[in-house]
């Protein structure tokens, strides 16, 4: 005998919500977690290497594994820089990055490349604008993605030509220092 349809109606919405659910279109969000996100750089120079890090204000990460497209953004905190001598980090804030008057470094990802995969490890690349120094510059990030239970663990680096960008090069009479900084990123995200 056949169930009235009153009673089958919440059957079919149920079972159409958990297989929607499972659709690969589906939109995904990603919160990164500050304080286990590294922000770290490394400046090469003629002498020695100067190795920092940054903090990690906020990052979020929406993306469609069906179409690739992404939204979302990385927020650094540009007077957050430590390369382990306040002097050094004085002069970069002040005069390189101007942290006053420029006191966030974002990045917003608008295209991811290649498939994350629900476990194991994933190569991506996401593109997107890194707004650094009051201006915006188009980037390409690729990325080493391991996914186990829902935690995502993401690695990659990428070459920030400042000089080129228009801040200030370090380098004195004495010290002679890339025109380049290399960027690392070590993010957990949920």
């Amino acid at each position: 005998m056949m169930k009235p349809l009153r009673l089958l109606l919440p059957q079919l919405a149920c079972a159409a919500l958990l297989s929607a659910a499972t659709l690969p279109g589906q939109q995904h969000s990603l919160q990164l977690d500050p304080a286990a996100t590294k922000v770290e750089f490394t400046l090469p120079s003629l002498l020695h290497t100067v190795h920092g890090s940054f903090t990690l204000k906020r990052g979020t990460i929406q993306f469609d594994p069906s179409t690739g497209k992404a939204s979302g953004e990385l927020v650094v905190d540009a007077a957050s820089g430590d390369s382990g001598s306040q002097a050094r980090d004085h002069r970069m804030n002040k005069d390189i990055l101007q942290s006053d008057r420029f006191p966030e470094i974002v990045f917003r990802p608008d295209h991811v490349e290649g498939k994350v995969a629900p476990s194991g490890t994933s190569q991506v690349q996401i593109h997107g604008v890194f707004s650094i120094h009051g201006a915006d510059h188009e980037i390409v990030l690729p990325l080493e993605v391991q996914a186990s239970g829902g935690q995502y663990a993401a690695s990659g680096h990428f070459t920030v030509p400042y000089v080129k960008w228009g801040m200030k090069n370090p380098s004195t009479l004495m010290l002679r220092v890339s025109e380049t900084v290399e960027i690392h990123i070590a993010a957990v995200a949920k």
